[in-house]
């Protein structure tokens, strides 16, 4: 292949990543958006007080909760910033994972299979690139998901009115609040996406065939066991973040928090560690799910491009 033509490939290769990863993101969260409402609120204000009848099911007497006293649009707030952040961070996140493998090349094994540490280094990689890029976005998901919880405060009306009331209040600090526990996330995609491309080169060996032409069921085993592994061994820093990002809200500056630290600190003292884990339950309910529609979506919108338009 001449350099023009591997140029060429190279570009058409970013922009298919750039499509399908934003596709798959947007399917996703539009699917899974009530129950990323009701997680939010999880980990900021803790579990609701309800009788004991509906302990037995919090999640839904929850949502249930939301739509008497929000309509079904309070099931879809965040929605609009949610999308509109994870249209760059999935489209970005798969092109820069799939750039820096490329990079990689020369950590293949015999099978063509690369190494853990090769996975490691590209999804860590891709993943601070990231969060750096939409923090802000973020941000603003959580105040606008959480707000209806603070009868004080006056509400922000619109994804546009919120960064313009956050710069206004808080500057850039407030857009980028939770940024560094953001960035300890990216040890949830250097455990996710490992994990998953091991799963993948597994069950690609036990059906006789390549990673590829995996069929969608077997991408779908492998994106929700990888998820499960890697939401439970990092959602404390989930907690952290949503705090830390949601308090700019807040009026009560006696239980604000100063840093991560002081977060850290305040939460175990107050909760211990089931404090870390607030709404850990509904997260996986939301995220092994989400796992499956992204993962599964971006793998079959990626081959079909590459058939309708072949190099």
């Amino acid at each position: 292949m001449s350099r023009e033509s591997h140029g060429r490939s190279s570009t058409r290769d970013l922009i298919f990543n750039a499509v399908a990863g934003a596709s798959a993101g947007a399917i996703a969260a539009t699917f899974v958006c009530p129950l990323d409402v009701i997680k939010t609120r999880f980990q900021v204000h803790g579990l609701p007080k309800m009788p004991p009848p509906a302990r037995r099911s919090v999640i839904i007497s929850s949502l249930e909760h939301v739509i008497k006293n929000e309509g079904v649009k309070g099931l879809y707030r965040g929605l609009s910033p949610t999308i509109t952040a994870l249209l760059p961070t999935w489209a970005v996140y798969f092109t820069v994972y799939d750039q820096l493998k490329g990079l990689l090349q020369s950590h293949v094994d015999g099978n063509n299979h690369f190494s853990i540490g090769a996975n490691i280094i590209a999804a860590s990689g891709a993943g601070a690139a990231t969060s750096i890029v939409t923090n802000p976005l973020w941000v603003v998901k959580t105040r606008l998901q959480t707000q209806a919880m603070r009868p004080g405060v006056v509400p922000y009306r619109s994804l546009l009115s919120a960064f313009r009331r956050i710069m206004h209040e808080e500057g850039f600090q407030g857009l980028y609040s939770g940024l560094l526990p953001s960035l300890a996330g990216v040890s949830h995609v250097s455990i996710q996406f490992p994990a998953y491309e091991k799963i993948k080169y597994y069950l690609a060996r036990r059906d006789n065939t390549t990673v590829d032409k995996l069929s969608p069921g077997s991408v779908a085993i492998a994106s929700s066991l990888s998820k499960i592994v890697a939401s439970t061994m990092t959602y404390p820093h989930e907690v952290v973040r949503s705090r830390l990002q949601e308090q700019g809200q807040a009026r009560d500056t006696a239980n604000q928090y100063t840093g991560v630290a002081d977060c850290i600190k305040k939460v175990f003292q107050k909760e211990g560690i089931p404090g870390f884990y607030r709404g850990c339950g509904t997260n996986l309910l939301r995220t092994t799910p989400t796992a499956v529609i992204t993962f599964t979506s971006y793998e079959m919108i990626k081959r079909f491009l590459h058939q309708v338009f072949p190099t």
